[in-house]
């Protein structure tokens, strides 16, 4: 599983949002980090999720293999 195509195209324009990907026991994580001292929230509308960091709002639509979206200490956490 790779980060939405909206996180990872701000990734790309913005140096302070790191986007890291691990695999462990069959798991996918993806981590996006929005930057130091940038608080995210999270609110999911159906199938959409909405994260706003800092002035900034992203929205994407959760993949079918996703099983657990959340924010903490201002960084998405996508599980599959």
């Amino acid at each position: 599983m790779e980060a939405p195509s909206e996180l990872r195209s701000a990734a790309a324009d913005d140096d302070d949002i790191a986007i890291t990907r691990r695999e462990r026991d069959g798991e996918a994580v993806v981590v996006v980090d929005f930057g130091e001292g940038v608080d995210a929230q999270l609110d999911v509308l159906g199938d959409t999720a909405i994260v706003v960091a800092g002035d900034r709002q992203f929205e994407f639509e959760i993949a079918d293999e996703v099983t657990d979206l959340s924010v903490n200490d201002g960084m998405l956490t996508i599980r599959s």
